[in-house]
């Protein structure tokens, strides 16, 4: 379950970097919950190009979040927002954008 909800933030993240057929069997594999052999008819496509398109997919994901760090990024600074005092505040900001 986890792994699904990290993909769909990366998805949110990154989609616009994506084909517009890959984010529809994206979005109809993870966000809408179809299966394999029901996207691959509703696409009339082969089961297995389903299955290669969701792989091929994932791996762009990581790959954009390997390079850009937008995700991380994003956690890093929600945990931020949770702390009271402004000095300790800056000194997290300042040794994220130094990364």
């Amino acid at each position: 379950m986890e792994e699904v909800v990290y993909y769909n933030n990366l998805f949110d993240l990154y989609s616009e970097l994506l084909t517009e057929k890959e984010q529809e069997v994206f979005h109809d594999y993870y966000q809408e919950d179809l299966s394999l052999g029901e996207i691959a008819d509703n696409k009339s496509i082969s089961r297995s190009a389903v299955q290669k398109m969701i792989k091929n997919v994932l791996e762009k994901l990581n790959y954009y979040e390997e390079k850009l760090h937008v995700y991380k990024k994003s956690c890093q600074l929600s945990e931020i927002l949770k702390e009271d005092k402004i000095e300790d505040i800056k000194a997290k900001i300042e040794e994220i954008l130094s990364e």
